[in-house]
């Protein structure tokens, strides 16, 4: 276990003693959310929650259909956006669509063991969609963000080479699905470190922080072409796993609770894999502040999108 695992605060653990739930969130009324894949798992529970809390939430989604048919599902007020993160022309119309404050950004999304394919962009997949479309959004909308923005990483971040590839970002020759999807999961965790910094630095109050939502039994597995890998997941999920309702919990925590800067949150149980959320310790790798600052300059030069000094609230 890296020394960084073993560092949980005694505010968290109290926290996770006290079994936090849904029902804890506060109310938000006034306040307005987007989540981006909220068209299912997580992201669908997240964002009804959030709506249940009196939120206006937007469900950001590449396919409108099954955004509008989720959205019908939900008691509050939701709207639904499209929103395609592999695809930065998408990622920049949204964004140019967006008038007035926003007060959460939820980089939910995420695509998971794929084959090897590339973006519209010409990305690797998994790093396109999961990183770069995040990074691209996050930083277009930010002058709009006044509170916070919560991006959602993996305890599979731990995995694989546990390195950032930055010689080459897309694995070519060393693809594999794990090493793909463990390295955008790491890049979730540098972004919201560096994110941060930057945030900092420039007197923003706004908040980037990052969750993981444990073993959650969600149509993501599904997405592999494995069929051993469909085999064991679907095995986990039905004795692992939480349900995607369960898996939301670190998400929202995150997202209404007050919390510091670059704090990440996962379930409190054994091995992080379910329970109620608390704060929760990361990779050696995924502190690695020069990594995150190497990583946002080759993000910025990838997307062409940039920090907005001054403009942060």
């Amino acid at each position: 276990m890296d020394k960084t695992d073993k560092t949980i605060s005694s505010e968290s653990k109290s926290k996770s003693e006290t079994k936090w739930d849904a029902s804890r969130v506060p109310d938000l009324s006034g306040r307005t959310a987007v989540v981006t894949g909220a068209n299912s798992g997580i992201g669908l529970a997240a964002a009804a929650e959030l709506a249940r809390a009196g939120a206006h939430v937007v469900f950001a989604v590449r396919d409108l259909e099954r955004g509008r048919a989720a959205a019908a599902k939900v008691s509050g007020s939701t709207e639904v956006r499209r929103l395609d993160l592999a695809d930065l022309a998408s990622v920049r119309e949204f964004a140019a669509g967006w008038d007035g404050p926003l007060d959460l950004l939820v980089n939910n999304a995420g695509v998971m063991l794929l084959p090897e394919r590339r973006t519209r962009d010409g990305f690797e997949m998994q790093f396109g969609t999961n990183h770069l479309g995040h990074f691209a959004l996050t930083n277009l909308l930010l002058p709009h963000i006044t509170d916070r923005v919560v991006t959602v990483s993996s305890g599979a971040h731990r995995m694989g080479d546990r390195v950032i590839h930055f010689e080459n970002l897309n694995l070519d020759g060393i693809y594999s699905p794990q090493r793909a999807y463990s390295q955008s999961k790491l890049a979730n965790l540098l972004f919201t470190l560096e994110l941060q910094r930057r945030l900092t630095e420039s007197g923003s109050r706004v908040r980037s922080l990052a969750a993981h939502p444990g073993w959650a039994a969600t149509n993501l597995q599904s997405h592999t072409t494995n069929p051993v890998s469909r085999v064991l997941m679907a095995v986990g999920n039905k004795v692992v796993a939480q349900d995607d309702k369960g898996g939301a919990l670190p998400t929202l925590f995150a997202a209404t609770q007050d919390l510091p800067g670059a704090s990440y949150v996962g379930p409190s149980g054994p091995m992080e894999v379910r329970g109620a959320p608390t704060l929760v310790g990361r990779s050696a790798a995924a502190s690695d502040v020069a990594a995150a600052q190497r990583l946002w300059t080759a993000s910025e030069e990838l997307t062409g999108v940039r920090f907005p000094v001054g403009a942060a609230a």
